[in-house]
C-alpha cells in the first residue's frame, strides 16, 4: 500500500510530530497520519475535499445530534422522500441538471437517486440554519453524503463524463453510511485554501501530492463540488460543468508547474518535505530531483519509486510503465 510506503519514509524521524497534508483530496492520507498519532493539518482547494476531511479527522467532538430529537439520523435521511418534505422538484438542483427528464438529457443519476441527493442535502442545510445541528454534525453528515454518491453514479471513475447506458449500480438506492471514526484521531485543522497560503505555517512535515497532469481536478469531480457547496451554479456543456476559473492549479500547466514546485520547496516552513508524484507527470522527473536537492540539507534527499500495481486495484495494461515517486528531504 502507498500509505505504508509513505509511512516508511518518516517513521524513524522522532522529531516529526505534526504533518500538513497540503492536497488532501479524499482525506485518506491525513486520516492515516492521524491514526499514527501525528497532529494533522489538512488542506485542499476543492470544497468537497475540505468537507471530507472536516467531517472526519477535523471533528472537534463526537456528533450526537442531541438537538434533533431523531433517534437514528442516518436511517431518517436514508428513508426520506420528497413527499415528506416541503421541497418541490423545482428546488432539486441535482435532479434538474444531472438526471434525465424532458428538460435534461444528462445521465449521471437515476431520477430517484438525484432527488434523494437533493432532499438530503437541503435537509442537512436546513438543520444547520435552524441550529438543530452544530458544525461538527453538519460536516459529518455532508461527508457521509459525498462518500455515498459515487456508489450510485453512472460514471467510470470521474464526473468528466457519464455513461450512455445505465450501469447496474445506478439502480441501487442512495444510502448514507455512518462513518466509523476513532475519537483518538479527532481535531485536525482543516483548510480550504490555495496551497501557497499555508506554506508559512510552522509544521514538522509537509506531505504534498499535487496534480500531475494537465487534467484539472474540478471538471473530474464537479458534481461532488456542487453537492458540497449546493450553490445552484450556472452549468453548461454536455456534462453540466460549473465555472472553475478560480480553482485552476498551477501544477496542471506545463508552463507553470516548475514554478509551482519551486514555490513549494522554497516557501515551505517545515523541517521535512515529502512529495508524491508520478513518473509521467508534467514536471520532468530529473528536473524535480534537481529542485529537491537544491533545497535539501546535504545528504538528506532520497527518492523511492513504487509500481502502481502495488497499490492500485485496477490498472489497465497501458499503464504498466506508471510509477509513483516519493521524494523525501530535510530542508536546509
Amino acid at each position: 500500500m502507498l500509505l505504508e510506503e509513505i509511512y516508511s519514509q518518516i517513521q524513524d524521524k522522532k522529531d516529526i510530530r505534526s504533518v500538513m497534508d497540503l492536497f488532501s483530496g479524499s482525506g485518506v492520507v491525513g486520516s492515516f497520519f492521524a491514526s499514527k498519532g501525528y497532529n494533522v493539518i489538512s488542506n485542499d482547494f476543492l470544497y468537497f475535499s475540505y468537507v471530507l476531511s472536516r467531517g472526519t479527522t477535523g471533528l472537534k467532538n463526537k456528533p450526537t445530534f442531541i438537538n434533533l430529537g431523531i433517534s437514528d439520523v442516518f436511517s431518517y435521511l436514508n428513508n426520506l422522500k420528497l413527499s415528506d418534505t416541503n421541497y418541490s422538484l423545482e428546488d432539486c438542483f441535482i435532479y434538474e441538471n444531472y438526471s434525465p427528464h424532458e428538460n435534461c438529457k444528462r445521465m449521471y443519476f437515476q431520477n430517484e437517486n438525484a432527488i434523494k441527493i437533493d432532499i438530503i442535502r437541503m435537509q442537512i442545510e436546513d438543520w444547520k440554519k435552524s441550529s438543530q445541528i452544530n458544525e461538527d454534525e453538519y460536516y459529518y453528515l455532508l461527508a457521509a453524503l459525498i462518500k455515498a454518491i459515487p456508489y450510485v453514479s453512472n460514471i467510470t471513475g470521474t464526473y468528466g463524463a457519464y455513461l450512455k447506458y445505465w450501469d447496474k449500480r445506478t439502480y441501487n438506492p442512495l444510502t448514507l453510511t455512518k462513518p466509523e471514526i476513532d475519537e483518538q484521531i479527532y481535531g485536525a485543522q482543516c483548510f480550504n485554501r490555495d496551497y501557497l497560503e499555508l506554506l508559512n505555517q510552522k509544521v514538522d512535515l509537509i506531505y504534498a501530492d499535487p496534480p500531475y497532469n494537465a487534467r484539472e481536478y474540478l471538471p473530474n469531480y464537479h458534481i461532488l463540488e456542487t453537492v458540497a457547496k449546493y450553490d445552484n451554479p450556472e452549468v453548461k456543456g454536455v456534462t453540466g460543468l460549473r465555472e472553475y476559473k478560480k480553482q485552476k492549479s498551477t501544477f496542471c500547466k506545463k508552463g507553470t508547474v516548475e514554478k509551482a514546485f519551486t514555490d513549494l520547496l522554497e516557501k515551505a516552513n517545515s523541517k521535512y518535505i515529502l512529495i508524491s508524484y508520478n513518473n509521467e507527470g508534467l514536471m520532468n522527473i530529473e528536473r524535480l530531483r534537481e529542485l529537491c536537492k537544491r533545497y535539501a540539507l546535504a545528504g538528506s534527499f532520497h527518492a523511492t519509486e513504487i509500481s502502481y500495481r502495488r497499490y492500485k486495484n485496477k490498472i489497465p495494461n497501458n499503464n504498466e510503465g506508471l510509477k509513483e515517486q516519493l521524494y523525501f528531504l530535510e530542508k536546509q
